[in-house]
């Protein structure tokens, strides 16, 4: 099928030039699309998204949970200095994201000209191979953190709604809101698993 069109000779002749195969103006599948873009843009685009979703959701729970806790707090002052445990969790989203991204970002290495040069291919499929398995880490440790951070802000504000009601609550709801926190300790232990064998680096 037919999927992409370049839209100038120029352009045309930059995206052939990649290592795809574009007959005439077109783009064949999607593989050649795919073959065509840099792995080190995958590479970083993961980084950039592990980060940015993990942000992201940290801030959407700090949000729900933060404007509740001020709601429920003026009707029980008491509530404020515990349930900032939960603004804590939400956080910690985001400590989440930073700890992969940082991982994601040291792998990403520039190989030699005289190693290019001696083996292009291999150092293709490898450089393939590292972006790939980068990006689609960043994507499950940003898409996983920005889930848990909405989970764990609801959790939390809920808590703090119930503990302005009764006190007795609080350390019940509190054990549910630290099973929505391991939420994103999965995401960013798969993550890692995925980008263990990333490498750009051909000896």
């Amino acid at each position: 099928a037919r999927v992409l069109s370049c839209s100038t000779q120029l352009s045309k002749q930059m995206a052939c030039a990649g290592g795809g195969s574009c007959y005439g103006d077109v783009y064949e599948n999607w593989s050649e699309v795919l073959s065509d873009i840099n792995p080190y843009a995958f590479a970083f685009v993961g980084t950039g998204l592990a980060i940015g979703l993990s942000v992201l959701g940290a801030a959407w729970g700090i949000f729900i949970t933060g404007s509740s806790l001020l709601g429920a707090a003026v009707r029980a002052p008491r509530i404020t200095s515990k349930n900032l445990i939960s603004v804590i969790f939400c956080e910690a989203v985001a400590i989440y994201g930073v700890i992969v991204s940082i991982i994601l970002q040291s792998k990403i290495e520039h190989n030699e000209p005289a190693v290019i040069r001696a083996k292009p291919d291999v150092v293709n499929t490898i450089a393939m191979n590292a972006g790939y398995s980068m990006f689609w880490a960043g994507i499950c440790c940003g898409i996983g953190n920005l889930a848990c951070g909405v989970c764990v802000g609801i959790c939390g504000s809920g808590c703090a709604l119930a503990d302005a009601q009764n006190g007795a609550l609080f350390v019940k709801i509190l054990v549910i809101e630290i099973f929505a926190s391991a939420l994103g300790i999965f995401a960013i232990i798969v993550a890692i698993i995925m980008s263990t064998t990333a490498s750009f680096k051909v000896e």
